[in-house]
């Protein structure tokens, strides 16, 4: 799948107080008679890239047949979706259902813009994998439904790996890094691409480590980058990133690692699987080439850490077609459409019982089993305004990465840390 899952962006800042626009909607209600639904047009908003158009064409005629109703696609683009979803989310008529990415659903939820979704969870979500359900969840309450997500792995070259002598892929943190040593004293490629920002993947090791970027004190979150298990994440990130040749001030989107990859003397990178498709897409001949593998963990009976970028399906507050949404969305998680999405789309499903589903997708074969180890960015409304550039934690890599401890660097960027955590939501 071809597209970034965006974490929440710039939410902080422009959420605006959504319930009080959207008032009580039990009241305005239809419920279903004889007829179903019929006249009733559902309004469903979906990130461009998520659900195949034949996908959404099965689904809106088996909607159809159960309820009598319409449902209308709408599709959105990511960039500018927060200020546009908070606008849409305070009017008279907001999308009935809309998708919205796993980490920012805290922040509406605060905001009064989602439905309580707690009945629909015990009905049709049960086994609902914990991973992907945490981050629908808020205050103790389901405020949306857990879509899919993607996650990280290891991008490869096997013919640069086969140069080197390496027969089999690592299952270990500590094979992985003497496969990509030997890289690079047996032939002439760069072992590993890893730019000093690429901080999902940090983000991914800190889960890893059992970490948590954030503390409380008393009241309010504040950065925990001085954390013990932080400064063992970041020492194997600096670790790996001191294999490669890429700068330490950029992330992975600048140069897209995808294209670096495509040229053929990189060993490896670590990566979303779109991004092997860039690579193929920039230079055909590198498919042959290309293979994929879980990021190996401490340990070989359990993957790396790895964040989880996905979304969730919610339901509007104020929408007035509150019973039908529901009942989309009965379709919709369905094991069926799930499961088709996964196939079509090679992301993780809600449910580890339909991972078969990703059969014959390298990549997402490679990604699945890390997901139950996976988490997401703390999943608090305060969060947001973390991400907006300059990004601390991107900061904070470099800083170590040309020299500072792990301690030195934390407090270089904790008062910025703090400052953007203290913001109001």
């Amino acid at each position: 799948m071809k597209r970034k899952l965006i974490a929440a962006i710039g939410i902080a800042g422009m959420m605006v107080s959504v319930a009080a626009c959207g008032g009580d909607s039990g009241d305005d209600d239809k419920k279903a008679g004889a007829d179903g639904y019929a006249g009733e047009t559902l309004t469903v908003w979906v990130m461009d890239g998520s659900s195949p158009d034949d996908w959404q064409a099965d689904l809106a005629k088996e909607f159809e047949a159960k309820t009598k109703a319409k449902v209308e696609f709408e599709i959105q683009k990511w960039n500018g979706i927060q200020q546009k979803l908070t606008t849409a989310l305070s009017e008279e008529n907001p999308p009935d259902v809309f998708e919205i990415g796993n980490t920012q659903t805290p922040a509406y939820a605060k905001t009064g813009g989602l439905a309580d979704l707690s009945d629909l969870k015990s009905e049709i979500g049960t086994d609902w994998s914990e991973s992907l359900n945490k981050s629908a969840v808020f205050d103790g309450k389901q405020y949306a439904a857990p879509w899919f997500v993607v996650n990280r792995v290891v991008v490869y070259n096997k013919k640069i790996w086969a140069d080197a002598g390496i027969k089999d892929t690592p299952k270990t943190r500590d094979e992985f890094y003497n496969d990509l040593k030997t890289i690079g004293e047996k032939t002439d490629a760069e072992p590993i691409y890893l730019p000093g920002q690429n901080w999902y993947h940090f983000v991914g090791l800190v889960i890893g480590e059992g970490g948590e970027l954030v503390k409380k004190d008393g009241d309010k979150y504040v950065s925990n980058l001085d954390d013990p298990k932080i400064a063992a994440a970041t020492e194997t990130y600096k670790k790996f990133q001191a294999l490669s040749k890429a700068p330490k001030d950029k992330d992975e989107a600048t140069p897209q690692q995808g294209e670096i990859f495509s040229k053929g003397k990189t060993g490896a990178i670590i990566g979303m699987g779109w991004e092997g498709a860039t690579a193929i897409t920039t230079n055909p001949a590198i498919e042959k080439d290309l293979g994929y593998f879980t990021i190996p963990g401490a340990t070989a009976d359990k993957p790396e850490g790895v964040f989880l970028g996905g979304s969730n399906l919610a339901v509007a507050t104020g929408s007035k077609k509150q019973e039908l949404a529901k009942e989309f969305l009965k379709i919709a998680l369905s094991d069926k459409y799930e499961g088709a999405l996964a196939k079509a789309n090679g992301v993780i499903p809600n449910k580890e019982s339909l991972q078969s589903n990703l059969a014959g997708n390298a990549a997402a074969e490679a990604a699945a089993p890390a997901a139950e180890f996976g988490d997401t960015t703390p999943l608090i409304p305060e969060w947001a305004a973390v991400e907006n550039d300059p990004n601390p934690i991107k900061t904070y890599l470099t800083a170590v990465l040309k020299g500072k401890s792990p301690a030195d660097a934390a407090k270089q960027v904790e008062d910025e840390f703090n400052k953007r955590l203290a913001q109001q939501q």
